[in-house]
């Protein structure tokens, strides 16, 4: 015989619609975003964000403007990234003053994050794309020169910021006590292999010390920071050897 207990029946019931709120809420658009932005939790956590575009203007001092061009005057959504997180972090930290903090990266490293982000997300799909056009070369024009042109470019672009980022190692093993580094275990840490896990994977700063077997030990996490703040302004660029002059 079964006994169904209604008190505990009626807390899983809450326990569930409290977690399917919280699906709901982390997926719909953050406030000022257009209307039509569909709720989707697959899309994780946003961040809204007003797109535009420079146009010429006779009447700027510079020759040009910037014009919104979001959709009625409506923010457009994004997914969030670990810089959107390090910021946040950042501002509810107040100095002694009361201000709010400064996150630890430039926007010029952020948006060279995000640019080497795209490219290769774009390009790893696009060979999908490549491999389609190869397939139906021999039915005749398939319009894809454009397309190929630009998939090239994008490669070279992806092959640029790599020669940038180099063969160098953002965290080494020898200038660090075994005591600070998590045991004998701790493994270097490569700049290519921090970059790719920061911002294509989406890796916290923690989730690397762990995974190359490093103590989760605040001053290595603020190491790594650093010379992924280092890493990025080499991707834009600047740097020994660069011709790229900052100012």
């Amino acid at each position: 015989m079964t006994v169904f207990d209604s008190k505990a029946g009626a807390a899983r019931r809450l326990t569930e619609q409290e977690r399917l709120a919280a699906i709901i809420a982390r997926a719909t658009p953050v406030e000022g975003c257009g209307p039509r932005i569909p709720v989707a939790p697959a899309r994780g956590t946003q961040v809204a964000f007003m797109p535009h575009v420079v146009m010429p203007d006779e009447k700027a001092k510079s020759g040009y403007k910037v014009e919104r061009t979001g959709w009625r005057g409506f923010s457009a959504a994004r997914a969030a990234d670990i810089f959107d997180v390090l910021e946040r972090i950042a501002v509810k930290r107040k100095d002694k003053g009361g201000n709010p903090g400064r996150s630890p990266f430039t926007k010029g490293q952020v948006n060279a994050a995000r640019l080497y982000r795209d490219l290769v997300e774009r390009h790893d799909a696009g060979g999908m794309r490549c491999a389609s056009l190869e397939a139906r070369r021999g039915c005749g024009p398939s319009g894809g020169g454009e397309f190929m042109d630009a998939f090239i470019a994008e490669g070279e672009q992806i092959a640029l910021m790599r020669r940038r980022i180099g063969n160098g190692i953002a965290m080494t093993v020898r200038r660090v006590r075994p005591s600070k580094r998590g045991g004998p275990d701790a493994k270097p840490i490569l700049d290519r292999v921090l970059v790719d896990a920061i911002c294509l994977e989406g890796c916290s700063f923690r989730a690397v010390l762990e995974r190359h077997g490093w103590s989760l030990d605040g001053k290595n996490v603020k190491k790594l920071i650093e010379a992924l703040a280092s890493i990025l302004d080499r991707m834009q660029g600047y740097g020994p050897g660069s011709h790229h002059n900052p100012s």
